[in-house]
């Protein structure tokens, strides 16, 4: 288990499987109301160095947290807003993106089982339910990058395979946030459980924070939590003396 946790760290934090429980889609999972009042108190007793980095969309994020509003990057990194409300998202050429979302819309009624997320920046083909389909659904992502060109890159993950712009990931995401108040000069902790995780791993490791992975794998994480239940009990044990 990690350390002690302490409030003056920044804390980022990845969502599914790290916050909440992986389900069948990505509609389908739910904060649990304990894990909700946790991370109220965390943010309160941080003075709000709390973000969210998924590879959900913002709006998303916001949906699944139900009107807890944090600073986050979604899709990855993608896009991003800051303490102070402002989001930012790239400008990215996009004129085959539409062609690759035909495609997959094609492969998804072909195959039962498929389910194809469209986060606005980038395409996200999920195969949770059908496990089966794994190596096809790898095989087509890989094949509409190909006709993409070099702006756009594939992005593995846990029963999902995303077509998405190339050139952000969630370290640089985390990198902006440590760069502003209230994250700038803390002990940074990431908390994530997917290979789109790594980065931020790496990242975090540089700058000599605390990199944790939930659940089992090889990983440059170098402390590890079970599930999301040991997320929420190491959450907990931070101090309350400086809660406002």
């Amino acid at each position: 288990m990690p350390p002690q946790p302490d409030p003056r760290w920044a804390y980022f934090l990845d969502i599914d499987g790290t916050l909440v429980a992986l389900a069948g889609s990505p509609d389908r999972a739910r904060l649990e109301p304990a894990f909700r009042h946790v991370l109220e108190r965390v943010n309160r007793s941080t003075g709000g160095a709390v973000a969210l980095i998924s590879g959900r969309s913002i709006r998303d994020i916001d949906r699944l947290l139900g009107g807890l509003r944090f600073p986050a990057a979604g899709q990855h990194g993608l896009e991003r807003r800051n303490s102070s409300g402002r989001t930012s998202r790239p400008r990215v050429a996009t004129p085959g993106l539409g062609r690759a979302r035909d495609r997959l819309c094609e492969a998804v009624e072909r195959h039962p089982g498929l389910l194809l997320e469209d986060k606005g920046l980038s395409l996200a083909l999920h195969y949770r339910q059908a496990p089966r389909l794994a190596g096809y659904a790898h095989r087509l992502i890989r094949s509409l990058v190909s006709g993409l060109g070099p702006a756009f890159c594939v992005q593995r993950g846990k029963r999902v395979v995303e077509l998405r712009p190339a050139g952000r990931d969630k370290g640089i995401a985390m990198l902006e946030f440590m760069e502003e108040p209230p994250f700038r000069g803390r002990v940074p902790v990431f908390i994530g459980d997917d290979l789109t995780d790594e980065h931020a791993f790496a990242t975090v490791n540089g700058l000599a924070g605390w990199s944790v992975k939930v659940g089992p794998g090889p990983s440059a994480a170098r402390w590890r939590l079970r599930d999301v239940p040991a997320v929420q009990r190491w959450l907990e044990r931070i101090p309350t003396d400086q809660v406002q």
